[in-house]
């Protein structure tokens, strides 16, 4: 497989807490993720997305072709798999880069608009935005854990969702109203980003049959 044939591009998905405009990492003691440097350890651009299973099962099928075309003898026969599954019936995963390998910085995922048109350098992607995600297939074995991690090119924007600001008051029945557009009207509440939370990672099952097609139609077994 050449380098050409390990690009994949997942369309039309939910972008989910989108950290695009400048490297991230994650502070153990905030609880959260913090602006960075490139060459700061565990530094990131990300983004979260949600697919419908057709999406998922796409993604997997070519994450697994991918996986099958680089593994060696000492890797685990079949990938594992590697979406969250939602209560709705929904698939949750994460595209991502580096800020840096080693000390060589890499290039910042580029932002266009849906005509393709490359955005300000510091625009801010928003969750519920619906976006294409270009990214490169990119197996690996780490230890006994291996798996084909989605490697962050570009995002393109299809649908905006504008950023809401919340208020911090509730409603004072009777009380003053202005003529304008009040900027503290109350919005439904934004999806709080999740914890990041360390979970053992289940075994991995011996899979006898190596067969992709068998792997593929199992997928969400």
């Amino acid at each position: 497989m050449n380098d050409s044939m390990l690009n994949y591009t997942i369309n039309d998905v939910e972008a989910l807490w989108p950290k695009i405009n400048r490297t991230y990492k994650f502070d153990s003691t905030e609880q959260r993720s913090i602006p960075c440097n490139a060459t700061d350890a565990g530094s990131e651009y990300n983004i979260m997305f949600r697919m419908d299973k057709d999406q998922a099962k796409a993604l997997y099928e070519a994450m697994a072709r991918a996986y099958a075309d680089k593994k060696e003898a000492n890797w685990p026969a079949k990938l594992a798999f590697p979406f969250k599954k939602d209560e709705d019936g929904t698939y949750t995963h994460k595209a991502k880069l580096k800020g840096a390998y080693g000390t060589e910085v890499t290039r910042k995922p580029m932002q266009v608009d849906s005509q393709g048109v490359k955005l300000a350098d510091d625009f801010l992607l928003t969750t519920g935005s619906t976006v294409n995600i270009a990214t490169t297939l990119a197996p690996y074995i780490m230890g006994k854990d291996a798996g084909v991690s989605l490697r962050l090119r570009a995002v393109q924007v299809v649908k905006y969702k504008p950023m809401e600001e919340k208020s911090p008051f509730g409603v004072i029945e009777g009380g003053y109203v202005s003529q304008e557009d009040n900027p503290f009207k109350k919005v439904d509440e934004p999806i709080a980003e999740p914890k990041k939370v360390e979970s053992k990672k289940p075994a991995k099952e011996k899979v006898e049959d190596n067969d992709l097609s068998a792997i593929v139609d199992n997928w969400d077994d």
